[in-house]
């Protein structure tokens, strides 16, 4: 086994286990020293990975969040409830885009991920700072939502389903 199929392998066996994986474990499991393991780690590390170290072992650091496009309409009235209704369910909105005939896609992010920070967002739009985007595209816009699972996505997709908010996208 080469080093590079070795460090593939520790990847696999750390990112595989429920619990943290030791150094004397991966030593003994590809038949190498503990030395060799802490290298081949730094080495996964300079690669891109977020391999943490524990007093128990190795563990790999993944986001768990999944996201999923939302195509809404609703009136000014109404954005502040589609806002606390997804954030309410543990949604973030990441971002709105529209689709604007001679501009073309437009994107701006929010970042919205609780009551307080809707709060901020409809203080800005109350106070004049800007009006919603969705509003050069007569309400039509979509949301990137970010949650822990998909159940929680299809979660936000009924209540927006249920609230008259939801568009069905063309396949």
């Amino acid at each position: 086994m080469t080093g590079s199929e070795r460090r593939d392998a520790i990847i696999n066996e750390i990112r595989n286990s429920q619990t943290p994986v030791s150094g004397s474990k991966l030593a003994a499991l590809f038949d190498v020293s503990r030395q060799v393991v802490v290298q081949d780690i730094a080495l996964i590390r300079a690669a891109g990975y977020d391999i943490i170290s524990t007093n128990r072992g190795y563990i790999l650091n993944t986001s768990h969040a999944v996201t999923r496009i939302f195509k809404v309409s609703h009136t000014d009235e109404q954005l502040e409830d589609e806002l606390c209704s997804i954030v309410d369910l543990g949604g973030k909105i990441l971002n709105v885009m529209v689709n604007h005939r001679v501009y073309g896609r437009m994107e701006a992010t929010l970042d919205i991920g609780s009551r307080r920070k809707v709060r901020e967002f409809m203080e800005d739009i109350r106070n004049g700072k800007s009006s919603p985007l969705k509003n050069i595209t007569s309400n039509y816009h979509y949301h990137t939502v970010e949650a822990d699972s998909e159940e929680t996505l299809d979660m936000i997709e009924e209540m927006l389903k249920k609230k008259g908010y939801l568009v069905e996208m063309e396949k």
